[in-house]
């Protein structure tokens, strides 16, 4: 049974008794009854022949001929070199490995089929691809390469690269590409410079022919002979913008655009990819960072922590013009972060429990006192955009809850979701409403201890850190538990301890965040369905196992259409707030930047991303004058 409270809600109001499904395999009785519902009104699909861009729903904005992206300019000048800084260490530039702890920015070693446009939902353009075929059916999409695609040694790009980088991602690769592709039955060549990707005949799932264009391509022969699934400091092959210039291990890297890159003058990287050298260099946490910034040895920094926002920006350089300091609206979806309980521990395993633990976190007295009120709470794990639910359900949305009635629950169709808050109620009171919880679970407080009734099991919680800023908050957080009888302490790490428990889910509570796009797709799989509760390195770090999040997942994969992928997303944030998995933590929808004024950048930003460092340049006048104050 399950007690389950309306976060502000009087208590005499809040008390439900359910019952919930046990966790098994996909509610497929529901699953074939939502699906039905979405495709009633979905479009008819056209085929795709020579396309220069593929779109998740409807049109693409950029024609064949486009010269860049809006939000580029095409005039931004190259050249120049810029400082950034990273956090911990590294130890290898293979990043597509489970083992090891991979190096900041190697992204910009490598090219993918396909690019997104960073003011569409989810459209991409050829990058190494220059045409894409698919039928009708999308039962598989076709790739033609680019024949002037080049490794950084100066050999083609080829379909066997592609084949190649499918087979041994998929086998060899971290477990997130073997859950990324499930559906992918598999790639081919077709002809020269063709490669196909087939698609399993039982899925609907729209998203793989975009999924199939992101994939990073490596080079087969300069893995020939080398071992793929172990770490490496030995700087790779890649056919990207940049290559590694020079490194120490651990401390800092440096990148080098490179000259002869085959892909600089396409339009999709017009004015990008502008500065000439990019050094990243480790501090042991952001507090250090900060100082380096200041000092002048850093360029650039978003700055995360809203204290240090407050309170450290004020020094002599910012009042003199040297930095700039600027708070810029975004557009981009703020994902779920939280304080995520680990359910594979039986201690966590009743819903009960976790809402009690809910009701100790003081979140508005945290904004107010920690925080400076900059923060806004988190009720959705699609915040800030049209994908969050809101109110109670209905339309299309609340067609596909009704098909899961039986494995939702009552408030997720009659209550609008909130988390425990203290606006209107005391943190007394949330403590009461929280001991009635856990009297609910069977846990009860002796000699000032919280002990399961029937085993007599202490309750006892650490809260696994990465970072030392985060102590502040949790620390009163702990005291409110320890009023419960709850045995709470924080421990902080080094990243590289932290970032095997993590893999391995041994923790209790960890503070994590999870991301989404505009379009999301396959990734739900590896971060809430069951299938990845129990594989190494996956973000599924509650450990969910629902069968209707599984089935809400697979309808958010299949989607027909825009308003099917926003009702089933909707639905799904509706099961996953419900479900009691996380302490929701806060956002804020915008970036907070801090530059040396050495940079320009386009009039036009983009409007689903940052652009920085790809879309900024060095501007060598700001750049001389900053010099001469220095």
């Amino acid at each position: 049974m399950i007690l389950r409270f309306a976060a502000a809600a009087p208590l005499a109001a809040a008390v439900a008794l359910l019952a919930t499904a046990p966790a098994s395999a996909r509610d497929d009785r529901g699953f074939a009854c939502a699906l039905d519902a979405m495709r009633a009104d979905a479009p008819a699909e056209s085929a795709v022949a020579g396309a220069h861009a593929l779109s998740m729903h409807g049109d693409v904005k950029y024609g064949p001929d486009f010269a860049h992206f809006d939000y580029a300019d095409p005039n931004a000048p190259k050249g120049g070199a810029i400082a950034l800084a990273a956090i911990g260490g590294y130890d290898s530039f293979n990043g597509f490995v489970l083992k090891g702890n991979p190096a900041t920015g190697l992204g910009l070693l490598y090219d993918t089929l396909l690019t997104s446009s960073a003011d569409e939902p989810f459209t991409e353009y050829g990058l190494l691809a220059e045409t894409i075929d698919m039928p009708a059916d999308r039962s598989w999409v076709e790739f033609t390469l680019r024949p002037e695609a080049r490794w950084n040694d100066g050999k083609p790009v080829t379909a066997a690269d592609v084949v190649w980088t499918f087979e041994t991602l998929t086998s060899a690769g971290h477990p997130f590409f073997r859950q990324y592709y499930a559906d992918v039955r598999e790639a081919r060549e077709t002809g020269p410079r063709k490669v196909r990707f087939v698609f399993d005949e039982n899925t609907a799932n729209r998203e793989l022919p975009l999924i199939a264009g992101q994939m990073t391509v490596l080079p087969k022969h300069y893995w020939e002979g080398r071992d793929f699934s172990e770490t490496t400091l030995e700087p790779p092959l890649g056919s990207g913008p940049y290559r590694i210039a020079d490194f120490d291990a651990g401390r800092a890297i440096t990148y080098e655009r490179a000259p002869d890159y085959w892909g600089r003058d396409l339009p999709v990287n017009r004015g990008q990819n502008n500065f000439d050298r990019i050094r990243y260099d480790y501090y042991r946490d952001n507090t250090i960072a900060l100082e380096a910034f200041k000092a002048g040895e850093i360029d650039f920094r978003v700055e995360n922590n809203s204290k240090d926002w407050a309170t450290q920006y004020d020094f002599p350089a910012r009042a003199d013009g040297r930095v700039i300091v600027e708070q810029v609206a975004h557009e981009i979806g703020t994902g779920m972060q939280g304080f995520w309980f680990n359910t594979r521990k039986t201690k966590f395993a009743d819903p009960n429990v976790r809402l009690a633990l809910a009701y100790a976190f003081d979140f508005e007295w945290t904004n107010d006192n920690l925080f400076y009120g900059q923060y806004t709470r988190t009720r959705s794990f699609y915040s800030n955009t049209e994908l969050a639910s809101s109110g109670l359900p209905e339309g299309l949305e609340r067609e596909i809850m009704n098909c899961f009635s039986h494995g939702l629950p009552v408030e997720a169709f009659t209550l609008t979701y909130a988390p425990p808050s203290t606006a209107e109620r005391s943190i007394r009171e949330n403590l009461r409403t929280a001991r009635t919880a856990l009297l609910a679970a069977d846990w009860e407080v002796r000699d000032g201890a919280l002990v399961h009734a029937g085993t007599g099991e202490a309750m006892e919680i650490e809260f696994l850190l990465v970072a030392p800023a985060f102590e502040r908050v949790i620390g009163p957080y702990v005291r409110n538990l320890e009023r419960l009888g709850v045995a709470a302490r924080i421990r902080t790490v080094d990243t590289a301890q932290y970032q095997k428990r993590v893999e391995d889910f041994d923790f209790d509570i960890i503070v994590a965040s999870v991301g989404q796009s505009l379009s999301p797709g396959n990734e739900q799989r590896n971060q809430w369905s069951s299938a990845a509760a129990d594989i190494p390195g996956t973000q599924n770090y509650a450990g969910i196992k629902d069968p209707t999040i599984d089935a809400l997942i697979d309808l958010v994969i299949q989607a027909p259409s825009r308003e099917a992928l926003v009702a089933a997303t909707r639905a799904l944030d509706r099961a996953l707030l419900w479900g009691r998995y996380l302490v929701p933590n806060w956002h804020i929808r915008s970036f907070r930047l801090a530059w040396w004024n050495k940079f320009g950048k386009p009039a036009r930003p983009p409007r689903y991303g940052l652009g920085f460092p790809g879309l900024w340049w060095v501007d060598a006048a700001r750049a001389a004058e900053l010099d001469a104050a220095r």
